[in-house]
């Protein structure tokens, strides 16, 4: 059987100033480790971490694994992002 990857939903929950990828509240992402589905390549590349550590089953001790909060990495602008994995 082969190995199913699991998905995650980003949602803009709320933008500080401005994104500059012109992300706005209430854009949703299905992603993964494989697919960016269209997520700011900066948010990407700091989230891919813990995507690819939740896609193999691991844990993350501060936060719940199938929900969680992220911010982006520009604070001047400030995207945060509701990410759930998708069941």
């Amino acid at each position: 059987m082969a190995w199913k990857e699991p998905v995650f939903v980003a949602k803009v929950e709320s933008i500080k100033k401005n994104c500059s990828a012109g992300h706005e509240v209430g854009d949703t992402f299905q992603i993964n480790t494989h697919e960016t589905g269209g997520l700011c390549g900066w948010c990407y590349h700091d989230l891919f971490p813990t995507l690819m550590t939740l896609a193999m089953d691991g844990k993350i001790p501060w936060q719940d694994s199938d929900e969680w909060t992220y911010e982006c990495p520009d604070r001047y602008n400030l995207v945060t992002f509701n990410i759930k994995r998708k069941k």
